[in-house]
């Protein structure tokens, strides 16, 4: 008999003694080793909300049962989380609910049936200001949105997840992205942005619908918004594989759409590399004279103590000279170097964290990047700050200073931003 099974059986014993009796499930039964409550508890450990067995230790390599999950669910409901981790409690409690009651646990969602639905979001505030120096008028935008976040479990593999925004953004600007383009935003908006199903199987992780696309190797300099409609599916732990297919909708009209990306990441270290591959005969054709876009990225990063220095790079090896004018070669490459200090964290109110870098963005290989403080078609230096301003209320402010890369305008944009996570 394992050892495990014999603490559990020990435990149930005296517990029963002075409670309950046991419910119709089985509190021996072990919880499988693919089970999503694993990695639950795994990150409640890491925050420290979860004790493990009680001896302040977390035997992540073997399996344990439904009774010593229970547990070390009671141990951490004990410790009123808030935020992210409460959820992730509520949710542990809701699935261990018979188990918890033979503890002699109570739980408000025991006695009133726990909605398989939870809602996590934020308020955002966000302001922006960009100049020119050869007289164009400044662009300027100020938005306030709301960002629901809904999270539905369908069964121990699979859950539903979706990003709902409403919102207004006052200002006019002025996007340099693949294909130029200028647009008024004035005006709210209510939009699904995303809506997925995801299912988990041990290190396999499935994604399928409208996928937000966020490009790991390099961090969201190529792309980063809700793009792919599609599939992605990821492999492995630390070493990852991840293949995504369908089509982007942030190109107009919307391309063909597959790319791969490894990754390593671990401790202090990180290193990747990926492929992008896009098609749609008459928008790229017309943007500069080929039909596909073949985009590679490298990335490399290392923490040393507070700081963190990351580097960058992805080029795209089509397009043709004649098309996109003398400044081609700019503008089929990107490259950025981060350096970073420390960082705010939501749950604690007064840390904070600083960057600063430098940012060559060429148009046709950075095509959504995911910087608020400088743009595509713009290289230069940056520098950008981040504060816990309260608990779950942060604050975020950005400055970068470069010039277009296909006209060498100068130009300046300050940046802030606060958020109210719920």
């Amino acid at each position: 008999m394992k050892k495990s099974l014999i603490s559990a059986l020990t435990t149930a014993l005296v517990v029963g003694a002075a409670s309950t009796t046991f419910a119709a499930a089985n509190p021996f039964e072990d919880v499988p080793a693919d089970h999503w409550a694993y990695d639950a508890v795994a990150q409640l450990a890491a925050d420290g909300v979860i004790e493990g067995y009680g001896d302040g230790t977390y035997r992540g390599d073997q399996e344990i049962t439904r009774y010593e999950m229970a547990q070390m669910i009671a141990r951490a409901m004990a410790k009123n989380p808030s935020g992210a981790d409460k959820a992730l409690v509520d949710k542990l409690a809701a699935e261990f609910a018979d188990e918890l009651n033979n503890l002699g646990v109570r739980v408000a969602a025991l006695e009133k049936k726990v909605d398989n639905m939870l809602w996590k979001g934020e308020i955002r505030f966000n302001f922006r200001k960009r100049s020119y120096d050869n007289g164009d008028a400044k662009a300027r935008q100020e938005y306030i949105q709301l960002r629901l976040k809904p999270q539905m479990k369908i069964n121990e593999h699979w859950t539903g997840r979706a990003i709902i925004y409403y919102g207004g953004i006052n200002g006019a600007d002025h996007h340099r992205t693949l294909f130029k383009h200028s647009q008024n935003i004035d005006g709210n908006d209510f939009h699904v942005k995303t809506i997925s199903a995801e299912g988990t199987y041990g290190n396999t992780f499935i994604e399928l619908g409208k996928l937000w696309h966020w490009t790991d190797v390099d961090e969201g300099m190529v792309y980063d918004d809700s793009a792919l409609a599609g599939g992605r599916v990821t492999f492995g732990k630390d070493l990852k594989f991840a293949i995504s297919a369908g089509r982007m909708n942030k190109t107009t009209p919307a391309s063909s759409y597959v790319g791969g990306e490894l990754t390593y990441n671990k401790n202090n270290f990180k290193a990747g590399v990926g492929y992008h591959y896009f098609k749609n005969d008459e928008a790229w054709n017309a943007t500069y004279g080929d039909k596909t876009a073949n985009i590679w990225t490298v990335g490399l990063g290392y923490k040393f103590g507070d700081f963190r220095l990351f580097g960058t790079y992805a080029q795209n090896s089509q397009g043709k000279k004649e098309v996109i004018g003398n400044h081609a070669s700019s503008q089929r490459h990107a490259y950025n170097i981060n350096l970073t200090y420390k960082g705010s964290n939501a749950s604690k109110p007064g840390t904070w964290g600083l960057e600063v870098g430098y940012h060559h963005l060429g148009q046709y290989a950075a095509l959504v990047p995911t910087y608020d403080y400088f743009d595509t078609n713009t290289k230069g230096w940056h520098i950008a700050g981040n504060v816990t301003l309260f608990k779950n209320v942060l604050g975020y402010i950005g400055y970068s200073d470069g010039k277009q890369i296909d006209n060498d305008v100068k130009t300046k944009v300050v940046w802030s931003r606060v958020r109210f996570l719920f």
